[in-house]
């Protein structure tokens, strides 16, 4: 049975709480709603939600909006009918590399870690899961939630099977390996605090997406997609 930890109200301070909240996610415990919350740990919901903000600005609590998120995806539904894949590498290509310039600036480290980790594609991960993993964790590193949530709705458009270009050619070794490489240079500018360098790789990063693009859709002007 998990021990719920109470502080007397008129005895909490941000630091115990953060304390308090710190343990039970160590622990394994789920956090479950802020009123829940507030009340299982005897403390107004204004002093929580200034302990969960500084828990998930250092990266030990992941922002949990499943509300927002919901609209998000029936937006990008709705949206995606109305676009294709060149608009939206464009859009990509004007919105990443100002992130990945925000992460070199604010990342914490725990964020920079979970970034350089991700930049190599593991034998058993999905190559495209890979990728959307390694970019969101950039995206939320920017500690802009705007931000994250503009590029989690990009994303998702530009997966939705409407818009989606089918690759015809298996993807080649050689690129997936180029493609880790560049994560990596990415990456390492974000670890040496470098927001040009960053945004520089970033941008150059993209630019090969978008020629990969360019040629799938050369190889498939129906723009069938994959089942």
């Amino acid at each position: 049975m998990n021990t719920v930890v109470r502080l007397p109200a008129r005895e909490v301070d941000l630091d115990a709480l953060v304390e308090a909240l710190r343990k039970r996610i160590a622990d394994g415990q789920k956090l479950p709603a802020e009123r829940t919350l507030g009340e299982q740990l005897n403390v107004n919901r204004h002093t929580l939600r200034k302990a969960l903000i500084k828990l998930r600005a250092s990266g030990e609590l992941a922002s949990s909006m499943p509300r927002r998120h919901a609209a998000l995806a029936r937006g990008g539904a709705a949206l995606a009918r109305d676009t294709n894949p060149l608009e939206v590498i464009e859009l990509r290509l004007a919105l990443e590399p100002i992130l990945a310039r925000l992460a070199a600036l604010r990342a914490t480290p725990l964020e920079i870690a979970r970034i350089e980790k991700a930049a190599t594609t593991l034998a058993e991960t999905e190559s495209s899961s890979a990728d959307l993993t390694f970019h969101r964790l950039i995206a939320a590193a920017t500690r802009n939630t705007l931000a994250a949530d503009m590029y989690s709705l990009l994303r998702q458009i530009g997966a939705d099977s409407r818009i989606h270009v089918q690759n015809v050619k298996p993807r080649p070794a050689a690129r997936l390996r180029q493609r880790d490489s560049e994560h990596h240079l990415i990456a390492a500018a974000i670890a040496a605090r470098d927001p040009d360098g960053a945004e520089k790789a970033m941008r150059a990063h993209l630019h090969m997406v978008q020629c990969q693009i360019l040629d799938r859709i050369s190889l498939n002007p129906s723009g069938t997609t994959a089942d």
